[in-house]
């Protein structure tokens, strides 16, 4: 069994949320098993369906992240609760590399997901919590995500403009994120961000993969129009 407590050892802040007096106990974070695939693939559809755009392209993400060479087994992650698996994280490598060619190697996670009968009730901070202080431990220097500032920013995420960590094209997008895991790592450099290419996807690849699943309803809501407009954005 494993819990969390409400704060870290490592010097990085913890953050709780407006409904942390509602947090679950008793959950148990454990690595991922083969025999979980299906399941967690089916966890992450529904956590993701109709989100940011109708229907969703996650699970299939989560498909192909476990064969991709880039793909971190060791921060593969599942929480259960009661026998049932509730929330996944999965991380990926990516890395830095300044005007000189100088290279960091860098975390980047995601999918991570949790059911939506358990939002909101702090599994996924503690998931996130669990696995930043894993990183925390193995010396790594920090962790890139593409996210909503308003999900990470309370981990201790800062916008890559605040390292000079530019995206491919040159640019500081709004939901590009940096947590620096190692002080100082980023010196004042000029840096550009590469993540790993498991994360672009075959658009009919993936719609053939949604086919193995229980057909689901595609709709549209304001939420996926806010979510076009942040994926356009960029701070100068």
């Amino acid at each position: 069994m494993t819990e969390r407590n409400n704060g870290r050892k490592t010097g990085l802040p913890f953050y709780s949320n407006s409904l942390y007096n509602k947090t679950m106990t008793n959950l148990t974070i454990r690595h991922e098993k083969p025999e979980d695939y299906r399941a967690t693939e089916e966890l992450t559809r529904e956590a993701f369906w109709n989100l940011y755009f109708p229907g969703c392209d996650e699970h299939y993400t989560v498909h192909e992240m476990r064969g991709h060479a880039d793909f971190i087994p060791e921060y593969s992650f599942v929480v259960e609760y009661q026998n049932r698996l509730i929330a996944h994280i999965m991380y990926s490598r990516s890395f830095i590399e300044d005007t000189e060619g100088n290279r960091i190697d860098t975390l980047t996670f995601g999918p991570v997901c949790v059911h939506p009968d358990f939002q909101h009730r702090g599994v996924g901070s503690t998931l996130i919590n669990y696995t930043i202080d894993l990183a925390v431990k193995a010396g790594e220097k920090a962790i890139i995500i593409l996210g909503d500032p308003r999900n990470y920013c309370r981990y201790g995420f800062k916008n890559c403009r605040d390292f000079q960590v530019q995206d491919q094209n040159g640019r500081y997008p709004m939901g590009q994120l940096v947590l620096e895991l190692q002080k100082g790592v980023f010196a004042d450099k000029l840096w550009q961000f590469h993540y790993s290419d498991v994360f672009n996807l075959n658009e009919e690849a993936a719609k053939e993969f949604d086919r193995s699943f229980p057909e689901k309803m595609k709709q549209e809501n304001p939420g996926q129009t806010l979510f076009g407009i942040m994926i356009r954005a960029y701070l100068d």
